[in-house]
């Protein structure tokens, strides 16, 4: 008797879980058990449910992937994790990798690739989406002649670190002003305060120091 791998799927968008279900399902040895639209209700069904694999976007509300993955990480040590999501930033891939994914493919990428990360993946290897693999090595070289531990977290104030956790997950001004429940004017002023704090001078560098320093993982 054939082993059959369970799969819980984690995305905020409807018609992409419809698509995913449909191509796993088709595959003999994989069985779509659950899929949510938020971290924090994918953590509820991980530790209920026991799955396999979770495939996981990065964006998403309540709790974003990278969280999440922490989050079961700890209570769910055996768990495999693949990070499905739009993301091409070495930054988002350091973050999720970090966090314990076990794999890192792009909503581009065909559903042959998918299905070769799946595979690897469940049979304990690492895989990253041939696309990404470039932006992975350039990251490392470039980080590698930078301390940014000679800029100290504790010379930011509270609301700037919960501002540089937010432009770290990608949220757009609009959208941290919502968040934090303050004007787009005060975000845009609190992210000109974080740059010549830390001696930033771009958004790329302000999350790879948000990452680095375990602001994303926080609040």
């Amino acid at each position: 008797m054939s082993i059959k791998y369970t799969i819980l799927l984690a995305d905020d968008h409807c018609i992409l879980r419809t698509g995913l279900r449909a191509i796993l399902d088709s595959q003999p040895h994989l069985e779509v058990i659950a899929e949510v639209d938020n971290g924090l209700d994918a953590i509820k069904a991980a530790l209920s449910l026991k799955p396999d694999l979770l495939i996981t976007d990065i964006s998403m509300p309540k709790k974003n992937g990278t969280d999440t993955i922490i989050e079961l990480k700890k209570r769910l040590p055996e768990i495999k994790v693949i990070t499905l999501t739009m993301h091409t930033g070495e930054q988002y891939i350091h973050a999720a990798l970090t966090a314990g994914a076990n794999g890192y493919i792009l909503k581009d990428d065909s559903h042959k690739e998918l299905l070769a990360a799946i595979d690897n993946v469940l049979h304990n290897k690492i895989y990253l989406s041939p696309s990404i693999c470039s932006n992975v090595v350039n990251g490392y070289l470039n980080n590698s002649g930078t301390n940014n531990s000679e800029k100290p977290r504790e010379v930011l104030t509270k609301r700037e670190k919960e501002v540089i956790k937010l432009i770290a997950e990608g949220f757009r001004s609009k959208d941290i002003a919502e968040q934090l429940s303050i004007s787009i004017k005060t975000v845009e002023k609190h992210r000109s305060n974080l740059m010549k704090k830390l001696n930033l001078h771009s958004i790329s560098s302000l999350t790879n120091y948000a990452i680095q320093n375990g602001f994303v993982n926080q609040y």
